[in-house]
């Protein structure tokens, strides 16, 4: 049983006449006692919310920072109309614009309600419990009961760095000889013949051909295709830190969809692992048709752990995956503790077999900090900042020293600046 605001003003009202009238304790039991019985009689006539007959159908899945509509399909299979309130209820992250509906529904009649969902937060987000309060014809009370009817959306990551892939794939339509373009270097396939020009490497020359044709002959080359890239993310501690408004993860995230993408195009394979002390996704054998859309479903669950990274077991598990070269990029923080006591003592194992990127995503608040004159404390943060900084140069130095190529850039420009190491590699024949 529920009561209204009607039926505390009545009570109210009843009070002021007892008050005014008779103030005597029987004046007030009378009027308690007729509020009572118009409350139980409003409830005895109520529709019944146990009675209805609820199912969802709708979207399932919904990119960040855009909407998602479910809707409620409410048969009302009791005897009584139910009139009331209904709350389709849903955690404050899925973003429900409108939870509360009024609800008037004869027996028998079914009713569709609408919820418009804007989330701002990945993952997937349940519907919880569908409430209805069904009151009486006098509106003093009424009855309530809850309804499970499961739902979930799984909220997408916005892969913001798509606009970044036309450019990129032009280059790589370059670099794969689409263009006119064609390139020499370690590991890259033979593609034809063609005179010699000035500027070309004299080791491209065929002297064979040279011979035969009577005039200087080079070989040129194109990029090898079907190159194993295995993209690593680190969801331990340092994924957690905020860069502006996001978590570091959401810009790694972003990072691994624009090289992904990219590298299917390239024809190469492209293999996911997100770890910190245990395997949270693990993506392979990805078809190129399929990799964005098995990536992220994959990662739109991601969540950042707060513990150290266990970098001795996540070099086991890419030596695992990744038995043959590859190109492994490892999107990770360049924190002082952890690289230096993680990351540095096992980078060795990874680069003496695999061509390693380490990318990273930059605070660009500190590059503001470190310019800061204006007052003694802006000279302090100024100086911290710059240490920072410094520090962080000199473990991509450390890194850089052990064979790895590092990307430390802020988060909206790290994706690009990591396809564009991707592309130099390829087009240096270094995958």
């Amino acid at each position: 049983m529920v009561l209204t605001g009607r039926a505390a003003a009545l009570a109210a009202i009843g009070a002021v006449v007892v008050a005014a009238a008779a103030p005597s304790w029987a004046g007030v039991l009378t009027v308690t006692g007729f509020v009572l019985a118009l409350a139980l009689a409003d409830v005895v006539l109520a529709g019944s919310p146990r009675a209805l007959r609820l199912s969802r159908d709708g979207d399932r899945t919904a990119r960040l920072g855009t909407s998602a509509t479910v809707r409620l399909s409410v048969r009302n299979a009791g005897r009584r109309r139910v009139r009331g309130v209904l709350r389709d209820a849903w955690p404050p992250s899925a973003g429900a614009v409108a939870d509360r509906v009024h609800v008037g529904l004869p027996a028998g009649e079914r009713r569709l309600v609408e919820t418009v969902l804007q989330p701002t937060r990945r993952g997937d987000r349940t519907a919880d419990r569908v409430t209805v309060r069904s009151l009486g014809p006098l509106g003093l009370a009424g009855r309530q009961g809850s309804h499970a009817v499961p739902w979930t959306v799984r909220v997408l990551p916005p892969f913001h760095a798509r606009r970044h892939l036309p450019s990129r794939l032009a280059r790589l339509r370059e670099i794969d000889g689409r263009s006119a373009v064609r390139i020499r270097g370690q590991g890259t396939e033979f593609d034809s013949l063609r005179e010699y020009v000035r500027g070309d490497d004299v080791r491209s020359i065929d002297w064979r051909a040279t011979a035969r044709h009577g005039g200087v002959v080079v070989r040129t080359w194109r990029p090898e295709r079907d190159r194993h890239v295995l993209i690593v993310l680190d969801t331990g501690r340092t994924s957690a830190g905020r860069v502006g408004d996001e978590p570091r993860l959401d810009a790694a995230i972003d990072t691994a969809l624009l090289l992904g993408t990219l590298a299917a195009r390239a024809g190469d394979r492209v293999d996911l692992l997100a770890f910190d002390r245990q395997v949270r996704a693990d993506v392979g054998r990805l078809e190129a048709t399929d990799v964005l859309r098995r990536m992220v479903g994959a990662l739109a669950v991601l969540e950042p752990e707060l513990l150290e990274t266990d970098y001795r077991q996540l070099t086991a598990e890419i030596l695992t995956r990744a038995r043959q070269h590859a190109l492994v990029v490892i999107v990770t923080g360049l924190d002082s503790s952890a690289v230096e006591l993680g990351l540095l003592p096992v980078i060795g194992r990874l680069t003496r077999r695999h061509t390693v990127m380490v990318a990273s995503v930059a605070d660009p608040r500190l590059a503001e900090l470190a310019a800061g004159r204006g007052d003694s404390d802006a000279v302090y943060a100024a100086a911290a900042a710059e240490h920072d900084r410094l520090a962080r140069a000199q473990l991509a130095e450390l890194l850089a020293r052990r064979g790895a190529h590092v990307v430390d850039q802020p988060p909206a420009d790290l994706p690009p600046a990591v396809a564009d190491a991707y592309l130099e590699l390829k087009a240096a024949g270094r995958l």
